[in-house]
């Protein structure tokens, strides 16, 4: 790797030095709603993707001795199977852990980042950064013992900003398909990890890399991939054989790409892809792409990172952080049009999610408000219980397992709590991990639950011993 120069390195420990004084006054808050979390300086805003030059000239494809695993589950996207962060699996899971915590089955090292795994057919994929030779990395290992079976690379080049990479990849029985830090698209096969097509966003559709890089990850439903583009572009579907666009949204508005994922929804008899653009929240028909409603009454103006949770009869709950606080959207007929209408607000003492998607299990929403305490709300927006000051999770992920709650702090805490609305219950906890900035989305498959940190990942045994 290039060595900086002196006068490169004084600057970069005076900027690191300010951000972790920022984290810090931030986390060791008992609330702090009123604070803005990271805001990106000039430089975070990343300019176009990789020039004029063909990034694929200097592609690679890797192959390595690792081998699908024989062993059953899958968690093929964002947020698992049904897109809800919820996993159910065949097997009795641990209510305690020894002072170690539950057994680690392997681990391994990823580039600086925070995008989780897609699992299938023993499989896992990553969408990682090669710091080294500065380039996106999409990753393929065993799920048996973490061995790499196959890494697609091309160059990129990435500034260090608070990680890398930040998607989770979407897969098929044959597809696999990324997003990188700087919206290029990704398709390749699962088996081999051949190239089927690649699309660069910003170049092709006009696309604005956001703040601190693309953290959306790709939709795949009906034979199609689904991206938020905020280009030339609002929603783009794109044939999953071939790459070829199958239908665009208009963007006359010109509202741009936001960390925030699509996530489909039916209302009305009508299938829709309901996203969190910079200009509002939109819904678009799945079966060409018109634009069906939007409201640009929720807008963060930093970084809008929570996808929209659907919690039943039109209902749309959306949360983020930097003082957004959270929304409840109600979609209604009116002269067989479909109009939006705000149900109510909750400030960001009362709920709002500053990183990760709520989770909505049971009739309850659950999520780790700007206070970093793990909050149940009921489906009117009333707290129903809070983890309280003693037990804070600073940004880090969340999932529910068999009415098990999974939350890992900033630090790699886990912690192992009842998912109910009777209280927060807690039943264990184990650092599982040393590093920082533990953020990635989980993701579980049988009894193997995938976690995080900014340089590693690590495979544990959550079965009941």
């Amino acid at each position: 790797m290039r060595k900086a120069a002196i006068a490169d390195i004084v600057p970069m420990g005076f900027a690191v030095a300010g951000v972790v004084c920022l984290l810090y006054l931030w986390i060791s808050a008992d609330a702090a709603p009123q604070l803005e979390l990271r805001i990106p300086v000039e430089s975070d805003v990343a300019g176009p993707a990789a020039g004029q030059e063909d990034v694929l000239a200097k592609a690679e494809l890797t192959t390595y001795d690792g081998q699908p695993a024989d062993l059953p589950g899958a968690w093929p996207q964002f947020r698992g199977p049904n897109l809800d962060a919820i996993g159910k699996v065949d097997v009795t899971l641990a209510r305690q852990w020894p002072a170690e915590g539950p057994p680690v089955l392997w681990s391994l090292d990823l580039g600086e980042g925070y995008s989780g795994a897609a699992i299938r057919d023993g499989r896992i994929f990553v969408a990682d950064y090669d710091q080294q030779k500065q380039g996106d990395a999409i990753r393929c290992f065993s799920l048996a013992d973490g061995k790499e079976i196959w890494r697609y690379f091309y160059p990129v080049k990435v500034k260090r900003n608070h990680g890398m990479s930040r998607t989770v990849p979407a897969v098929t029985d044959k597809n696999v398909v990324t997003m990188g830090p700087k919206c290029h698209v990704a398709c390749l096969d699962v088996a081999t990890g051949k190239l089927h097509w690649f699309l660069d966003l910003v170049k092709d559709y006009g696309a604005k890399v956001p703040a601190w890089y693309a953290g959306q990850c790709p939709l795949i439903e009906d034979g199609k991939v689904i991206l938020g583009v905020g280009g030339a572009s609002l929603i783009l579907a794109v044939d999953i054989e071939t790459g070829n666009a199958v239908w665009e949204s208009p963007n006359p508005k010109k509202w741009e790409m936001t960390h925030s994922s699509i996530v489909p929804v039916e209302f009305a008899g009508t299938r829709m892809y309901v996203w969190c653009a910079s200009g509002g929240v939109v819904g678009v028909s799945a079966e060409d792409g018109k634009v069906l409603w939007e409201t640009p009454e929720w807008q963060i103006r930093i970084a809008n990172v929570p996808t929209p949770v659907p919690v039943g009869e039109g209902r749309l709950f959306l949360s983020g952080g930097y003082n957004a606080g959270a929304m409840m959207l109600k979609l209604a007929m009116q002269n067989e049009q479909i109009v939006p209408e705000i149900e109510f607000r909750l400030p960001p003492e009362v709920f709002g999610s500053p990183q990760h998607t709520p989770i909505l299990y049971e009739g309850h929403i659950y999520g780790v408000r700007p206070d970093e305490q793990l909050v149940c709300l009921d489906l009117e927006g009333n707290v129903v219980w809070t983890s309280g000051s003693t037990h804070k999770f600073g940004l880090g992920p969340f999932t529910i397992i068999n009415d098990f709650l999974y939350v890992m702090d900033d630090h790699g805490l886990l912690t192992l709590a009842e998912a109910t609305p009777a209280g927060f219950a807690l039943l264990a906890q184990a650092d599982v991990l040393e590093g920082i900035d533990s953020w990635g989305p989980m993701a579980v498959a049988g009894n193997r639950l995938l976690l995080r940190d900014l340089t590693k990942m690590v495979c544990l045994d959550i079965a009941a011993r």
